[in-house]
């Protein structure tokens, strides 16, 4: 079955206003916020998925959901929905992944951010240098850009 087979659920689903963001490139069919069937299937997708449907949910140091969430709360409560077991710790996690270059990173990485040789914070890459995350107390789980160069990407396997 080729992506032009379902053109017409998708135009359905999309509604009248978003028809004209659909585009039909090299028969596959693209769509902004759309991912492909392959990139939907992986863990780090479906855990950055779950990350975004936590948006507004506040911050709790120690927190690991489903309500409240610290940083990495919200990463191991994700990836576990995306049946991927992290440990606790942004530092523990970091060195549970495999680490990725900046170039060859991907949506659904994990992203941590490092002062000196520690990791103190981590979030989940959504692409166009933007992460998921549980900033701090008095914050709630959002979309953010990465506001340093200071990061790490790691991929869980």
């Amino acid at each position: 079955m080729t992506a032009l087979n379902h053109v017409p659920s998708l135009l359905t689903r999309a509604g009248s206003a978003s028809v004209l963001t659909l585009a039909v490139v090299g028969g596959t069919l693209v769509a902004p916020g759309l991912t492909t069937e392959a990139e939907a299937a992986t863990p780090g997708a479906k855990a950055l998925r779950v990350a975004a449907s936590k948006k507004g949910s506040p911050y709790s140091y120690g927190a690991a959901g489903p309500h409240r969430f610290d940083c990495s709360g919200l990463t191991r409560y994700s990836f576990k929905r995306a049946g991927k077991k992290l440990p606790r710790t942004a530092a523990q996690q970091y060195n549970r992944t495999r680490h990725v270059s900046a170039s060859n990173r991907s949506r659904g990485d994990l992203v941590f951010f490092r002062s000196g040789g520690s990791v103190y914070h981590v979030g989940i890459y959504a692409g166009k240098g933007r992460i998921w995350h549980a900033p701090k107390s008095n914050t709630v789980v959002r979309l953010e850009k990465i506001w340093t160069r200071s990061v790490s990407y790691g991929r869980v396997r």
